[in-house]
């Protein structure tokens, strides 16, 4: 009894060529982002570069409301906590964060200011809406310093865009439901 043995067909490597998309990324072209430090982008287009004699793949991220592109090496994506947008789920948390009590510490304002521009800065909405709630001011409160009333408004307009994006609407009605949410903490 002889067993005969067959060899395994041979594999053929198709070339694939420099510019195709063919890898697998968790992001793809025409997604909603969110870049940490700059809000909700989009992914134009994912194209192949060569910097400093090393060819890298990046998305090409536009910030329309910023009018900035921006481009991400593929691999680093994730490192520096690019992320697609939240769910409506997270949204609805945020949104929720914003009913609560105004948790502001007793600490010097400038200490306070950078704890809220990392919150800002850290692309978690739930964070976001911390800062939104804890600088929010009613009417019959005390006015807001100007530093205040950047970081306030900054953190609005990046909470707005995500829940613009995460609803599909557009951003003053996304502005409207979050001051509403702040109002019904009022009230």
């Amino acid at each position: 009894m002889t067993t005969a043995k067959t060899a395994p067909a041979p594999t053929i490597q198709k070339k694939v060529p420099a510019n195709s998309n063919s890898r697998k990324h968790e992001f793809k072209m025409n997604d909603h982002v969110v870049y940490p430090t700059h809000g909700v982008g989009r992914i134009m287009k994912i194209e192949e570069q060569e910097v400093a004699g090393t060819k890298l793949e990046l998305f090409v991220i536009t910030f329309e409301k910023d009018k900035m592109t921006l481009r991400v090496p593929t691999l680093k994506a994730k490192a520096v906590g690019m992320r697609k947008l939240s769910s409506p789920d997270i949204v609805n948390n945020a949104l929720n964060t914003l009913k609560g009590r105004a948790r502001i510490k007793r600490t010097m304002w400038s200490r306070r200011a950078q704890e809220y521009e990392a919150k800002i800065n850290s692309g978690d909405l739930v964070a976001i809406a911390e800062v939104v709630r804890d600088l929010h001011r009613a009417s019959g409160q005390p006015e807001q310093s100007y530093s205040e009333r950047q970081l306030y408004e900054a953190a609005l307009a990046r909470m707005a865009r995500e829940v613009a994006a995460v609803e599909k609407t557009d951003e003053p009605s996304a502005v409207k439901r979050v001051e509403g949410m702040l109002l019904k903490k009022a009230a």
